[in-house]
């Protein structure tokens, strides 16, 4: 009787445990049904694994469906004007602006642009005026000819040779009574007047030349003015003798080795320095005239001895590469 109580009991537990078994099969059978298919790679991870350019069969942002939407919504205003893109950046352009939500697709409109300006040529960068070179700020569209060749050409270039520094020297001394624009533009006269500034010929120049230069209304110059330059070649004559060269004497005060300023304004180059003091200092005492502290840095400035191009003009590292050059000084 125990016997056949108990075989019943595990007869009902063996029905009662496969009927659970049914229903929880069941059950899931039906939840498997109605859940999607999970993709095996989150869609936040598509981009690295998709990126544009490739195309995804079962993808809806394939390449072939971003042209189809792009002739379907020609007329859509979150579509860029693509007419100044290259097609790389269309394509880039068009399939960020079709992923982003559509509060944030104006956002990529910008950035192909501002990729654009970054990549523009160095040189447009260092000349954005329609092509025009940044120079000194001192030079303006009003400048002279004159005046513009000589920055570009002259003002700052290491000078070593006797007779161009002794011009530059007169001509310094002369922006007592002009400016540089009147001077250049008269610079071939006083060549002429000068015998090209040979220091030697012009020492030896007596009364009738300096009566003939100084009563020469083109050149404007005082009978005073005329005697200075003819003094100080005399001067000049006196260390070649002992120094072997005016140049070798005046690129010994900069130890042969131009100085290389970084300045950004105007306001921040000097009319003077503590080195054009210590030379106006030293010639007075040789006998040279008119070699004021101003005077001297200006001579310096025009020599290449001191480079003071502003960093924003073009001319800035033209100069520099020209003073670092290798250099033997004969």
């Amino acid at each position: 009787m125990f016997s056949t109580q108990m075989k019943n009991k595990e007869i009902s537990m063996f029905f009662s445990n496969m009927s659970k078994a049914n229903v929880r099969k069941h059950v899931m059978e039906k939840k498997g049904k109605e859940k999607p298919m999970e993709s095996p790679v989150p869609s936040k991870n598509l981009k690295k694994i998709y990126p544009i350019g490739f195309q995804r069969s079962s993808s809806s942002l394939s390449l072939s469906s971003l042209s189809l939407s792009l002739s379907q919504n020609s007329n859509d205003s979150t579509i860029t004007d693509h007419s100044s893109t290259t097609p790389l950046e269309q394509r880039i352009s068009l399939a960020l602006s079709l992923i982003a939500p559509h509060h944030e697709r104006r956002a990529f409109v910008p950035i192909v642009k501002n990729l654009r300006q970054t990549q523009q040529p160095k040189q447009q960068q260092e000349h954005p005026n329609n092509g025009e070179l940044r120079r000194c700020h001192w030079i303006t569209k009003n400048s002279d000819k004159a005046y513009i060749s000589f920055h570009d050409e002259q003002w700052g270039v290491p000078v070593y040779d006797d007779k161009q520094l002794f011009e530059l020297l007169a001509l310094s001394g002369m922006l007592m009574d002009y400016n540089w624009t009147e001077i250049l533009k008269k610079k071939e006269l006083y060549r002429e007047a000068f015998a090209g500034f040979d220091p030697e010929i012009v020492a030896k120049m007596g009364d009738k030349e300096i009566n003939e230069i100084s009563s020469n209304k083109a050149i404007m110059l005082v009978e005073s003015r005329v005697r200075c330059i003819i003094h100080n070649a005399k001067c000049i004559q006196k260390i070649v003798r002992e120094q072997g060269s005016f140049s070798s004497f005046m690129w010994g005060y900069v130890n042969h080795q131009p100085q290389i300023n970084k300045y950004k304004y105007p306001r921040n180059v000097p009319l003077r320095t503590p080195k054009a003091e210590a030379i106006s200092k030293d010639l007075l005492k040789r006998g040279f005239r008119f070699v004021g502290p101003v005077i001297v840095y200006s001579f310096m400035q025009a020599a290449g001895l001191t480079i003071d191009h502003l960093i924003g003009c073009f001319r800035h590292k033209e100069c520099v590469a020209l003073a670092e050059r290798p250099w033997r000084h004969i």
